[in-house]
């Protein structure tokens, strides 16, 4: 199962990933994404889906 990843250092808090993917993502007080489940994509997710929708690359595969 793929997992994902997210560079907090690339992260500029857009919102996209939790507003796309609320079962994944959740944000802290600044806005960035903080992941949920340890970032396990569910199977009837895209991977590259998630990672394309945040506009800085902060979202990786690992």
């Amino acid at each position: 199962m793929p997992r994902i990843a997210v560079d907090h250092d690339y992260c500029q808090a857009h919102g996209r990933c939790y507003a796309r993917f609320p079962e994944l993502f959740d944000a802290d007080d600044e806005g960035r994404a903080v992941l949920l489940g340890g970032g396990a994509v569910p199977e009837n997710v895209d991977p590259e889906e998630i990672v394309a929708v945040c506009p800085e690359s902060a979202i990786t595969l690992v």
